[in-house]
């Protein structure tokens, strides 16, 4: 959520953020009703101050003992209460729906995020480790999956449709070891480890940015009024909403859960295999920071560099990318892409995005600090994968493979493998 003051000073370049971000902001109709609700909560305050006064009147003249004088004025005051209750009416419904548009105005982006409309255009800044050259046919992660009893798709679309999946034996522990090691590389590095809630309230995605635009991509609960989440961030942010933090220190969060996503017009893309399913586990980074954008700009180079970290600890290329305007969501300031290299789709896929929101997700929130003068500001909010699985599974099996259809298992993943080096046929 923006402040009302600075929509109405940058009312160009809302229009123009809206445009690149191809949301639908009505602009003009939130002003006008802004307007007519300044309008009418200054004649309420009027006439609210008046029937005070005349308040107190009715009972200084009945105490004086002159009645004809003190009954006029309480007729008037009961004249004031009926205009009230028409224009209190009338401020009610102003004031909702100024709220109800203000949830769909878009953050602005930085001075340096690339203009373009869609991940097509999104801008290459530098690429880490170099793609395997295979001298033998290699296979993609659902033939090795398969191979090594270590993946069943059929039996998981079974049980829960399309889009589903089952990891056995060693596929579950390397699903399970990438996990254990972002945790423990984020551990070291300030980071509080918590599971949290998956199962959330719709204000506390309304109020972290998910809806009202994400509603279409979330699972509900029917009659229960409640939703499943598709990132821990959900919660992480949500921990602290309606409260005043000390934030004297940034405050570092990683929150492991399951997450939902319905995948909503994806059809037809990326179908095979793990890389885009209804249920998957994810190590999110949140930090919350003081109001300054210079501090959360090093926020988020420090979250994507710890993302990078847990990459090369896997072994495996990869490059990042800063995400153009078209490719961003309504609550984002500034956003880099990781994408993975997958040697079953002779490319990079994305496997981590992290995101900078400025004081976005803390106004929606009511999440503030105090400054150094005392005064309550809202926090900067950011976000990061710290690592996603299973689709990380993709390219840590495919670029392991060897060509006796053994996958190697990366130095830093064997203490939580028992030792194994090698997943042998």
């Amino acid at each position: 959520m923006l402040d009302m003051n600075w929509i109405k000073e940058n009312t160009e370049t809302l229009r123009n953020t809206a445009t690149q971000k191809k949301v639908v902001f009505p602009l003009d109709e939130l002003l006008a009703w802004e307007d007519k609700r300044r309008s009418l909560l200054q004649e309420t305050e009027q006439l609210r101050a008046k029937r005070n006064v005349l308040t107190k009147e009715v009972e200084q003249r009945l105490r004086e003992g002159d009645r004809p004088a003190g009954e006029a004025a309480k007729e008037h005051v009961r004249e004031i209460n009926s205009a009230l209750t028409g224009l209190e009416a009338g401020l009610a419904e102003a004031e909702q729906r100024c709220s109800e548009l203000m949830l769909l105005a878009p953050n602005p982006v930085s001075l340096d995020t690339p203009v373009g409309r869609d991940d097509s255009d999104n801008v290459e800044l530098r690429r880490v480790g170099t793609p395997p050259e295979f001298d033998f046919t290699p296979r993609d992660h659902v033939e090795l999956g398969e191979m090594h009893d270590i993946l069943d798709i059929p039996r998981g679309v079974k049980a829960g449709g399309p889009r589903s999946y089952v990891l056995k034996g060693a596929g579950l522990y390397l699903h399970l070891a990438v996990q254990r090691l972002a945790l423990d590389v984020l551990t070291e590095r300030g980071f509080t480890v918590m599971d949290v809630p998956v199962i959330v309230r719709p204000e506390t995605l309304q109020r972290t940015g998910f809806f009202p635009g994400g509603m279409d991509q979330t699972y509900e609960l029917n009659g229960e009024n409640r939703w499943l989440a598709g990132t821990s961030e959900v919660s992480l942010v949500s921990l602290y909403s309606d409260e005043i933090v000390d934030l004297d220190n940034p405050l570092r969060l990683a929150g492991m859960s399951a997450c939902f996503r319905r995948e909503v017009g994806s059809a037809g893309r990326d179908v095979r295999g793990l890389y885009r399913v209804h249920q998957f586990s994810k190590i999110e980074q949140v930090i919350l920071c003081r109001k300054d954008e210079g501090v959360s700009e090093s926020l988020l180079q420090e979250i994507t560099a710890n993302a990078e970290y847990i990459l090369e600890l896997l072994e495996l290329p990869y490059r990042v990318v800063a995400v153009c305007t078209g490719d961003m969501a309504l609550k984002t300031h500034k956003q880099y892409d990781i994408e993975t290299w997958m040697p079953s789709r002779g490319a990079y896929g994305e496997t981590h995005s992290a995101s900078n929101l400025l004081d976005f997700q803390a106004r929606r929130s009511g999440i503030r600090y105090r400054d150094y003068d005392g005064r309550l500001q809202y926090c900067h909010t950011l976000n990061n994968t710290a690592v996603a699985t299973p689709r990380i599974l993709i390219p840590l099996l495919e670029n392991h493979q060897q060509e006796d259809g053994s996958i190697y298992i990366p130095q830093a993943l064997r203490k939580y493998m028992d030792g194994q080096t090698k997943l042998n046929l």
